[in-house]
């Protein structure tokens, strides 16, 4: 017979729904910008089309999303460490309907290029709460381990999202795929208005409004081990980005891949990527996110280097650059989550502010990053080389910017952790540029 209290089991019974809940809820927030993009992606031909534009002009719209994406994080970030989570997300989720919906009724290419740059901005909500509630209900590698199950959700959406964009276009046009997206707002919002509580009390905000509400920018770009942790998402994503923009032309262009095919090798990619965000969850309980992290970017620079070995020598063909890629791109997993989890560390008090530095970060470096995989020739030699690029740099910047390598023991599990619902740790006075959290 057990001996564990009935009470105690309820407690753990109710923390495991409400973990799942928060997986849930928080997964689907964090992925609305993701979705906004992909979905959109098999329309673009129809968009220049019915526009009478170019196809160029046809994917600005998909950077003027990102670049309101970048300044959204900027801007609501603060905001929401000032006003509390929900505030924010409401609105940012409303406007984000009302937008999409103005989408759908797009006159021009104009209209559609500056219609979707407020559209990035404003569920650029979504990500910086998400994030931001993550710091706020949990610590240490309960955090890290939340973060990564909701790379499970958030990793579904490239898989998803082109296949559900083209059935709902295939309906109508390319307009649907906007109302869609509204319809999609309209739900989430139903789910916050209803299940999410509020998670920074009032006797946490950043009472002070005017510059103020910017000024924990200042304190973050002062601290070089905050903008090393941070930037070390950024360079993930531009690996990612990289291999999403190099990728269509190295396999049906060099290897002759029919796009169904090519369609194929991608989802093959993405399950590992969500694979690995789901292995990292279960090592973040029996290891430190920190000696994850400097293990996972030796890896990341080691797998990447040998690429060029299978584009050269043709090894294994397609199999055998999909393998390799599957590989490098998996190593995401255990560096995006433990790095901005490790980012946050010292920024309870203004993890809004944090997160959306460490998200916008991840937008523009990616952006700036992965066009040059087309300057340098668009084929497979310019995507690894590229890769190759991002992973020294990953692994310069966690090695000269932090003391990761440093002292300090990283191998045993962190055992300080929040369950669901718990109270939040007491935040440090000072932040500052202190040396990583090694374990208890």
């Amino acid at each position: 017979m057990s001996d564990t209290p009935p009470e105690t089991g309820t407690r753990n019974r109710t923390a495991a729904r409400t973990s799942i809940k928060y997986i849930l809820m928080l997964g689907a927030l964090a992925a609305l910008p993701a979705v906004t993009t992909d979905m959109y992606l098999p329309a673009l031909p129809e968009v220049a089309e019915d526009l009478h534009t170019s196809a160029a002009a046809a994917q600005f719209t998909l950077s003027g999303t990102l670049l309101g994406a970048a300044v959204g994080q900027l801007v609501i970030g603060p905001f929401s460490d000032r006003f509390g989570r929900r505030l924010p997300l409401i609105i940012g989720i409303a406007l984000h309907v009302v937008v999409s919906l103005l989408c759908f009724l797009a006159p021009n290419i104009g209209a559609l290029i500056v219609l979707r740059l407020l559209q990035g901005f404003f569920n650029a909500a979504a990500g910086v709460v998400a994030l931001a509630v993550v710091r706020d209900r949990f610590t240490g590698s309960s955090a890290a381990a939340m973060l990564s199950r909701l790379m499970l959700i958030i990793g579904l959406a490239p898989l998803l999202a082109p296949t559900i964009g083209q059935a709902v276009s295939g309906l109508w046009n390319w307009r649907a795929v906007f109302l869609a997206l509204a319809l999609i707002g309209v739900v989430l919002g139903a789910i916050v208005l209803k299940w999410m509580p509020e998670t920074l009390p009032p006797e946490r905000r950043r009472t002070k409004g005017g510059a103020s509400t910017f000024s924990g920018f200042r304190v973050l770009l002062k601290d070089r081990q905050f903008l090393a942790l941070a930037t070390i998402p950024g360079l993930g994503m531009a690996v990612i980005m990289s291999y999403v923009v190099g990728s269509p032309f190295v396999f049906q262009d060099e290897y002759g891949l029919s796009p169904a095919q090519y369609a194929a090798v991608f989802a093959i990619n993405g399950v590992g990527m969500v694979i690995s965000a789901q292995l990292n969850a279960w090592l973040v309980g029996r290891y430190n996110p920190l000696g994850i992290l400097r293990l996972a970017v030796l890896l990341l620079l080691g797998l990447a280097m040998l690429l060029p070995v299978i584009v050269l020598t043709g090894l294994g063909g397609v199999a055998g650059l999909t393998a390799g890629l599957w590989l490098v791109l998996g190593m995401h997993g255990f560096i995006a989550s433990n790095s901005s989890i490790l980012a946050l560390n010292n920024y309870g008090h203004m993890a809004g502010s944090a997160a959306a530095l460490i998200g916008a970060l991840q937008v523009g470096l990616a952006g700036i990053i992965s066009p040059l995989v087309g300057i340098l020739g668009g084929g497979a030699m310019a995507m690894v080389s590229v890769i190759i690029g991002c992973a020294v740099l990953i692994v310069l910047i966690l090695a000269t910017g932090t003391t990761a390598y440093r002292g300090g023991r990283t191998n045993r599990p962190d055992r300080r952790r929040l369950r669901p619902g718990g109270k939040p740790s007491a935040e440090p006075g000072a932040a500052g540029a202190a040396p990583l959290p090694a374990e208890s």
